[in-house]
């Protein structure tokens, strides 16, 4: 009977990796009519290197910097779409230099760095390795650009930190990967609609297939 058990269990979680597959491939088709808007946490950074606060956006050497990991990580995303021929409209990012590279790589187009979507753990380490979304204030801001409809059939992409992102959405989403896109889909009427998430390597998949 143990046997049993264990046998029906790795079936439903054989099934279940299956359809959350699925569904991000369909999440991922839809994007090709616009109407998005894709919030990515950066891609890898280089943690051997130190940023200081208050922040100097001019000064490289005070920032941390992408790995070459975080590099090729977002290219390959920036790739996927391009292949799938996906409409990319407005492109926001973080006014830190991580956060900027990383949509550019991802988008083939230059950025607009905005102060809403600049770290809001103000270079602690302690808050943005546990977001816990307590900067209301923080989050307000980046819903505000959540909620605002893309141009038509387009998708709006905004590149930030995980620490904004658990502001935004709440704690749960505080476990966003290094790449990870958050996906609302627009309203012309209200607040826009958590639509999934995609990771890194589903947009690779899918982009092989």
């Amino acid at each position: 009977m143990n046997m049993l058990c264990r046998l029906a269990f790795v079936i439903l979680l054989c099934g279940s990796t299956q359809a959350t597959a699925s569904d991000s491939s369909e999440l991922i088709a839809s994007l090709k009519q616009g109407g998005y808007v894709l919030v990515f946490r950066h891609t890898a950074t280089d943690h051997s290197q130190n940023y200081v606060y208050p922040f100097k956006f001019d000064d490289m050497s005070a920032q941390r910097q992408r790995s070459e990991k975080g590099r090729d990580m977002a290219r390959q995303i920036g790739t996927a779409i391009k292949e799938r021929a996906i409409p990319i409209g407005d492109i926001y990012t973080s006014r830190l230099n991580r956060a900027i590279e990383a949509g550019r790589l991802i988008s083939g187009r230059e950025v607009k760095p905005v102060d809403a979507l600049t770290d809001s753990s103000n270079a602690s380490a302690s808050g943005m390795a546990n977001p816990t979304g307590a900067n209301a204030k923080a989050g307000q801001a980046v819903r505000q650009l959540v909620d605002a409809p893309p141009k038509a059939g387009t998708n709006t992409f905004l590149v930030t930190h995980k620490t904004n992102i658990a502001d935004a959405f709440g704690k749960d989403a505080g476990d966003a990967q290094e790449g990870e896109a958050f996906v609302y889909r627009a309203s012309t009427t209200g607040a826009a609609a958590f639509a999934g998430r995609i990771k890194p390597a589903d947009w690779v998949a899918k982009a092989g297939k």
